[in-house]
């Protein structure tokens, strides 16, 4: 396929403009920084040159000498061009360095005013090439850019590989560019034995849908519906410059294409895919006309369709390029989807809708008869309209939801004025098709478009439902809608019903009220069953049950089982908000695991075969969410990844599974990627107003600071999680599972008070809702804080126990968590970096001296030794078992650390123990025997405040951070 020069990518080089090349770009750009070459090869139009530009850009301020050729079809018979191209500026710089011979070769060879011929000079010309670049590296390194070596003049691509094998121990490197064909072509193989040893050959394929929207959207294309877009990846098939033309026409065509017909292609596309078009005889054009207007064209298809020499006609086709050879493969392929588009575009109007209508009876499948039944008519019809609604509803039974919406516009259209159901309803019915497809964009233009047209006052809520809907957690933005849905549903219940059930998801995602978002909901759920809108009353009563669930509420258990009382909708058992939902959410923070996953994949299962995308982004979440409770990491990130990416395609839910997938990377794959997802996540959720995601954001940012060893953005981010769950009025523990990083985080930067605060609050909750997991990770989080106030065999006993339930409770990642907390004190690490058997061992000391205990056997190096290395592998064991591949970096981070040794005592702080008020002297004292704030308050008849306090100004006064601290300065003391 030839491309056409005025058809090329703008000349436009820098490295950020390379989209979707990101790993080709870097180990190109590796090979390059190494000293090697590198060869670039794939299909006309997709990004060779982009991608050779950007590379040359940044590697060509790095070399002495850059040397350039590009070549094209039309200037390939003439000899020695591109060595012009290469050598001729660098000429009189190398003519010196040459044996007169060559010297004479090359000249007559690049100005023509010779007659050189590689049959005259061969071997005196392959010499000056080969002298010339040596001459050239001598000076300093040689970078050599060939874009579209195909098209490269026989004598100079000779030259030019001739040198290049023998470049080898000399700074010269290629960086070359050359059209292939086909995922399995060798056509490179050539031009990789002209150049130097050791080349990289990189091949480019096509982009995904993702990439080719940020394609689009970077060149000013950005505002396509994402179904739009959709098709315009299938039709380019992923190639840059194809999906960029079709881009530019949608843009500049002032009507888009009708629902069910294929986007039109510009003059250009059509010129360059259909040169070969004028080669076939008339009725192999409308043989080929009726395939590209068929969604999967057999000969069979094409027989029944009036083609009786199909097969012959095809043959011609394929030889001509047109259609892809497969003789196992019974359908009729075009060779590119492009090709197909433009042949469609290419026919009049009437041929399209001849081909439609011998489709519309040759066609097997009902879908398939009503799409081109459609496609042929032109005007309202009621039959034609009654037919494609049926075939909408097959679609949407068969979980094509996409397909539906089509249909249901195309029913839309033929739908007369006075026909019931009206052409609104069927709009409407389309657009939450559409909702379910995730396709929001497409739903809200068909909702508003029908708000500008409909009177009845059922299809007026029903629209401004769909606008709500498609806002997704944007509602802020659509808050004028409320108060005309609320005037359009009058006294309605069941039109109310719906309104008030947006209202309450409103309480929760922009005003952040629990309390107002549950009242709402049952509300809602009241009006719809005294409209008798039992799918209505489900939604609201899932809805009631999540909030409460949330809450931490009492009823949240009766509410689950009303919502799952019979009669049942089947479009809400599986949907992402009904009683199957909230059920999972229960059980999952109910630390019933197994029967969490159960629950989740026999809902994935379900919404999948729907066609439910924000559904499927929604359980694929949970799913991900399960199996990273459970320790499973690599199938949690394998899971988050694949919601994140169907949620970036779609549009639905990118905040949450931003937030999932940053803590399934914090836990199991690349650190710094969980921070920019958490922080990307938080942006979003500000933006957006939306209080509920925000604070799960902020919670898995501050767990990724965590794991990245920064205690002290934890505190921030989870402080202010703290702040926002006490407004919303969130209570469960189990929702956001923070409040164990935040006590060791703050243990961490030596604030052991209000770490135990955290825990004290968090415990008192978890115990009223038996949350078995949250008590364990809090006594894990505990035993850190007891650990850096001196307390080292109480850390260690309660580390053990909640290791071991952990364990048993199923919560793999934290089981291990706790044995490598366990780890870390055997090896001698506190969250400040003291040596916490050496003070357990003065402690002892001192309470054998003061008469409580008898002084027991000195522990001896080699037994601490033992027991720190049995931790340690233990630790290892169970995070390889999760594959916590950030946090075995942590153990090996601990392994290979210098062991601390306390600091000596300054005598400025010696001095000021004795400054200290009679009452901060007691407090130190028992600070210094190892009691916890709460015995200390016991001995001496104060309130742990008040021990709080005291300590803060001791802290202050000494010019340290902790309790550990208070120890090390009487031991000080003592040796001074």
């Amino acid at each position: 396929m030839t491309v056409r020069r005025d058809f090329q990518e703008p000349a436009r080089c820098r490295p950020d403009l390379v989209i979707g090349r990101e790993e080709l770009f870097a180990g190109a750009r590796e090979q390059l920084a190494s000293g090697g070459s590198v060869l670039l090869h794939g299909p006309a139009g997709i990004g060779k040159s982009t991608v050779l530009r950007a590379l040359a850009e940044e590697y060509g301020a790095t070399a002495r000498t850059v040397l350039r050729c590009s070549a094209t079809e039309s200037e390939s018979h003439l000899p020695f061009l591109a060595l012009a191209d290469l050598l001729g500026l660098v000429l009189d710089d190398v003519s010196a360095h040459l044996p007169a011979a060559q010297r004479t070769a090359l000249e007559s060879a690049l100005t023509g005013r010779g007659e050189s011929s590689l049959q005259r000079d061969g071997l005196a010309l392959r010499l000056a090439v080969l002298s010339a670049l040596r001459a050239l590296a001598a000076h300093g390194p040689v970078l050599v850019v060939a874009d579209d070596l195909q098209w490269l003049d026989p004598a100079s691509a000779e030259l030019l590989g001739f040198a290049a094998r023998r470049l080898e121990g000399t700074p010269v490197q290629l960086l070359c560019a050359v059209r292939t064909e086909g995922q399995e072509s060798q056509e490179y193989d050539r031009h990789l034995r002209a150049c130097p040893p050791g080349t990289l050959a990189v091949r480019l394929g096509p982009l995904s849908r993702a990439q080719v929207a940020e394609l689009l959207d970077h060149r000013g294309h950005g505002g396509l519906p994402r179904s739009t877009v959709r098709e315009i990846h299938r039709t380019s098939a992923g190639n840059p410059l194809f999906a960029l033309e079709l881009g530019r026409a949608l843009a500049d065509s002032p009507t888009p294409p009708r629902p069910g017909e294929p986007l039109p292609v510009p003059t250009s596309l059509r010129a360059l895919v259909l040169s070969r078009l004028d080669m076939l005889s008339v009725e192999a054009r409308r043989t080929l006309l009726v395939a590209s207007a068929g969604a999967r064209p057999t000969p069979a298809l094409l027989h029944a369709a009036g083609r009786d020499n199909a097969e012959a006609e095809c043959a011609q086709a394929a030889e001509l390029g047109l259609l892809a050879t497969e003789p196992d493969a019974p359908a009729v392929r075009f060779a590119h989807p492009l090709i197909s588009a433009a042949l469609y575009a290419e026919a009049p109007a009437h041929e399209r809708r001849a081909a439609h209508a011998a489709l519309s009876t040759a066609a097997s499948d009902p879908i398939e008869r009503a799409r081109h039944l459609a496609l042929a008519t032109t005007g309202t019809d009621p039959e034609v309209a009654a037919r494609l609604a049926g075939a909408a509803a097959l679609a949407r039974d068969r979980g094509a939801p996409s397909v539906a919406a089509q249909l249901g516009l195309l029913a839309a259209r033929h739908t007369p004025a006075d026909d019931n159901p009206g052409r609104q309803e069927r709009r409407l019915t389309a657009a939450e098709d559409a909702i379910t497809a995730g396709e929001v964009d497409l739903a809200r233009d068909i909702a508003r478009e029908v708000l500008t047209l409909a009177t009845v006052p059922a299809d007026r809520v029903r629209a401004w439902i769909i606008v709500i809907d498609t806002a997704g957690h944007t509602m802020a933005e659509v808050d004028a809608v409320f108060p005309q849905a609320l005037a359009d549903a009058g006294d309605d219940p069941r039109l109310l019903a719906l309104v008030h059930y947006q209202l309450a998801w409103r309480a929760l995602i922009v005003e952040g009220d629990f309390t107002e978002a549950r009242a709402a909901a049952a509300h809602a759920a009241e009006l719809a069953a005294r409209g008798t809108d039992r799918r209505t009353e489900l939604l609201a009563l899932a809805f009631q049950a999540q909030t409460e669930t949330l809450m931490g509420h009492p009823e949240a258990p009766r509410t689950i089982k009303r919502a799952l009382r019979q009669p049942q909708d089947p479009r809400v058992a599986w949907h992402h908000n009904g009683a199957g939902s909230a059920r999972f959410r229960w059980l999952v923070m109910g630390d019933q695991l197994a029967e969490a996953r159960t629950t989740v994949t026999a809902l994935l299962r379900e919404v999948r075969r729907r066609g439910s995308v924000e559904s499927e982004v929604h359980f694929l979440r949970g799913l991900a969410e399960t199996e990273l409770r459970a320790g499973h990491c690599g199938r949690a990130l394998d899971l988050a990844r694949e919601s994140l990416r169907l949620a970036r395609d779609s549009g639905i839910g990118e905040t949450a599974s931003a937030m999932l997938t940053s803590l399934a990377e914090a836990s199991g794959g690349d650190v710094d990627r969980a921070l920019a997802l958490a922080r990307e996540a938080v942006e979003h959720a500000e933006e957006d107003g939306d209080q509920m995601y925000l604070s799960r954001a902020l919670g898995a940012l501050g767990y990724a600071q965590l794991v990245a060893g920064d205690p002290a953005g934890t505190v921030r981010s989870l402080r202010r999680v703290r702040s926002l769950e006490l407004g919303l009025g969130i209570t469960d523990p189990a929702r956001g599972r923070w409040q164990g990083d935040l006590a060791e985080a703050l243990v961490r930067i030596g604030e052991p008070a209000e770490a135990q605060d955290v825990i004290d609050v968090s415990r008192n909750h978890a115990l009223r809702l038996g949350r078995e997991s949250v008590l364990a990770v809090l006594d894990r989080s505990e035993a850190l804080v007891r650990a850096a106030q001196g307390g080292l065999e109480a850390a260690v006993a309660q580390l053990t126990s909640a290791q071991d339930r952990l364990g048993k409770l199923g919560y793999g990642l934290e089981e291990a968590r706790a044995a490598f907390a366990l780890a870390r004190l055997r090896c001698g690490h506190t969250a400040e970096g003291a040596r916490p058997w050496r003070e357990a061992e003065r402690a002892e000391v001192r309470r054998a001296e003061h008469g409580r205990v008898p002084a027991t056997e000195p522990v001896t190096p080699g037994a601490r030794a033992s027991a720190a290395s049995a931790a340690v592998d233990e630790a290892t064991r169970l995070f390889r078992r999760c594959r916590a591949l950030p946090w075995l970096r942590q153990v090996d981070d601990v392994l290979t650390a210098p062991e601390p040794e306390p600091a000596p005592a300054a005598p400025a702080a010696l001095d000021a123990l004795e400054s200290l008020a009679a009452m901060e002297r007691q407090v130190a004292a028992l600070v210094m025997e190892g009691a916890t704030n709460r015995e200390i308050a016991a001995r001496l008849f104060i309130s742990v405040k008040t021990v709080e306090a005291t300590l803060t100004r001791v802290y202050r006064k000494l010019g340290i951070r902790s309790r550990v601290d208070i120890v090390r300065l009487a031991a000080g003391r003592r040796a001074h």
